[in-house]
């Protein structure tokens, strides 16, 4: 049977990346990288964020990889300071990590590690001032539920039993 190669386009940040996978007999898939530890990292303002992302294509390294804060790469040349990527490529794959010293609540946010090669990999930083846990956060989309006061809850448990 023929390997079929199919080549499509992965939006980042505003920016296109073409990424092949394989199907067919070989059954290769588009590499992916992933992002070491939860997929929400709790860092406390004034500390250093730390990420490290992992591309395990061994045929061909990345040409490069880039990361994103939200939709913007990352810069390290910005007037922030601070800002430090190592890569390393070996014959187990590419790693990328990311160190942002000093972090404030402006480099909380989504992160996105896009390899050049390999779908992208996100994780979401949450910055926390002096005296915040991560339990006492609203999370909006990244959290649970919102929480509920007892008298609204009680309301909704009355209009449920009345509603039988």
């Amino acid at each position: 049977m023929p390997i079929l190669a199919v080549c499509r386009e992965i939006e980042c940040g505003g920016e296109m990346s073409a990424v092949t996978d394989r199907t067919g007999t070989g059954g290769f898939t588009a590499a992916q990288a992933s992002i070491w530890g939860p997929e929400d990292v709790y860092v406390k303002k004034g500390s250093t964020i730390s990420l490290t992302c992992s591309v395990n294509v061994h045929s061909s390294p990345p040409g490069s990889v880039l990361w994103y804060h939200g939709a913007n790469v990352v810069d390290f040349d910005s007037p922030r300071g601070g800002i430090s990527l190592e890569t390393e490529k070996t014959a187990s794959g590419t790693t990328s990590k990311l160190l942002v010293t000093k972090a404030s609540l402006s480099d909380s946010g989504n992160y996105t590690c896009v390899p050049s090669n390999a779908n992208p990999a996100s994780v979401y930083v949450h910055v926390l001032n002096a005296g915040e846990y991560p339990a006492a956060m609203q999370h909006g989309e990244h959290g649970a539920c919102p929480a509920l006061a007892p008298t609204t809850l009680l309301i909704l448990l009355t209009a449920l039993a009345l509603a039988r």
